[in-house]
């Protein structure tokens, strides 16, 4: 794929942001001490023995200063800047629409590139991906990055966190960093 027209697609919470971000927030409200090690499934509740409306009462809280603050992954940031001379960067995260500002202003902070961000309020990112005819996406939910590999027919670069380690189909590349992510990548551009 030698063209420099890739329309590269990226989840933000957990992939774009450092996984850990959350972890400081919660062990601060719900009195725990977890860290993302022990973070093993994608569903905090079960981790943390809450109820799913106690734990979307606490982020519907704290969810501006909590993306507002998010440190980003290591690495991300050469990544994106490398690859915005390829084509388009577009975010698709299951944020909601009310989160446009934060996001954007956050992006900006951090001086990530971006073309376009789309925040549809639910984990369910096929259509989304389907509609920007996305070459490549980047994500760190395991179901998610599986279908879309399996209904866009796209690879799909999952970032390695404790809670996505289930097995994945071959279209769903593993990164354990953002530097193995841009070497797969950066290979791919090439091929």
């Amino acid at each position: 794929m030698t063209t420099p027209n890739v329309h590269f697609g990226f989840d933000i919470d957990g992939t774009v942001t450092d996984p850990a971000t959350f972890v400081p927030y919660l062990n601060d409200h719900f009195n725990r001490s977890i860290r993302l090690e022990d973070i093993t499934e994608y569903d905090l509740t079960n981790v943390l023995n809450i109820t799913q409306e106690d734990f979307w009462n606490w982020m519907q809280q704290h969810e501006h200063h909590i993306y507002q603050q998010a440190d980003l992954a290591v690495g991300v940031d050469k990544a994106l800047e490398s690859w915005q001379q390829h084509g388009r960067l577009t975010y698709v995260s299951a944020r909601g629409e009310h989160l446009l500002s934060t996001t954007k202003q956050w992006l900006e902070t951090n001086n990530l590139p971006y073309h376009h961000i789309e925040l549809i309020g639910k984990h369910d990112k096929l259509e989304s991906i389907q509609n920007h005819n996305i070459d490549i996406f980047f994500e760190d939910k395991h179901d998610n990055a599986c279908d879309i590999a399996e209904a866009c027919n796209i690879p799909v670069v999952l970032l390695d966190t404790p809670y996505n380690r289930k097995p994945a189909p071959e279209q769903v590349v593993r990164a354990n960093n953002w530097n193995e992510a841009k070497a797969w990548v950066d290979a791919w551009l090439t091929m």
